[in-house]
């Protein structure tokens, strides 16, 4: 899609299967199945949508899935399904891993920073590794941004969160030295900027990007699917869910309002939308787009 001078494009890195029930927390089954229908142990796939922004000065990658360096146990626990993939979809954008010059990363959940490392042969050990494995960062010259926050908590896991965090997949890039970590709102290039949207992790963010007197928002986890646009509506994982229920009553006031393009990650059918407001209630408006 074209945001003013700015090419926007969703691309996948395929899907993994997940409880139906973690997406929509408090929602009850017989609500939230007739949005996503879960098999018969109750998962529902969750696709993973990340987004190539192309701007006249820069390459930004935001999330990059979950990557190609698991083994099959962890593969078959959550029923990966690949291709397609980042590496692939990137290639059909004509864009290679070197020219990429940022990489946003809403979070550090393992969904969401997979493809930030790929796995080199080495006879080399490492504290992360197996083997005779060595991973270094997938993008030789970009910088790699997350919040300080978010940064904190992936390498002080706790007994809830450790299971999200996989420190082989960002401790490579602070060894690089291609680590930047931002505290709150920051400005990556002009016309792309990081807000902290704290409710699914206290260190999460989202991409707030503007061209051409138009504006679009890649929510990342704190709104995953189009279904989540309704307040009720949260998953599970959320840690603050709180202070994610009054960001977002924010944000979407915002994206009515000023008309912003919504983004969202883990839609299996609506990547890009807007949310209007029809006698009094919003009501969403899908784009049609073809992810790469």
């Amino acid at each position: 899609m074209k945001l003013g001078q700015f090419e926007i494009i969703a691309i996948s890195d395929g899907s993994f299967l997940i409880d139906g029930g973690t997406m929509f927390g408090v929602v009850p089954r017989i609500l939230w199945q007739k949005i996503w229908k879960p098999d018969e142990l109750n998962r529902i796939e969750i696709p993973l949508n990340c987004l190539l922004i192309k701007t006249p000065k820069a390459k930004i990658l935001v999330d990059t899935g979950i990557g190609n360096k698991h083994d099959e146990k962890f593969r078959e626990m959550y029923k990966i399904k690949q291709p397609p993939d980042l590496a692939v979809g990137l290639a059909k954008c004509n864009t290679t891993f070197e020219e990429i010059d940022f990489v946003i990363n809403t979070h550090l959940h393992f969904d969401h920073c997979g493809w930030n490392t790929i796995v080199k042969q080495d006879k080399q050990n490492t504290n992360y590794g197996n083997g005779e494995r060595i991973v270094v960062p997938t993008f030789p010259k970009a910088k790699y941004v997350i919040q300080k926050q978010e940064w904190y908590d992936a390498t002080h896991p706790n007994e809830r969160t450790r299971a999200s965090y996989l420190k082989i997949n960002y401790i490579p890039v602070e060894e690089a030295g291609q680590l930047i970590l931002v505290d709150g709102e920051q400005e990556i290039v002009p016309g792309v900027k990081v807000i902290n949207t704290i409710g699914h992790t206290r260190g999460h963010q989202s991409v707030l990007i503007e061209s051409g007197g138009k504006k679009a928002i890649y929510w990342g986890d704190f709104m995953p699917t189009s279904a989540h646009v309704k307040l009720s509506y949260h998953t599970s994982f959320d840690l603050y869910p709180m202070e994610l229920l009054e960001l977002k009553r924010k944000y979407l006031k915002m994206v009515i309002d000023e008309h912003w393009l919504m983004i969202f990650e883990h839609d299996p059918d609506v990547v890009f939308a807007y949310l209007e407001e029809e006698k009094g209630k919003p009501v969403l408006k899908p784009v049609c787009n073809e992810k790469s």
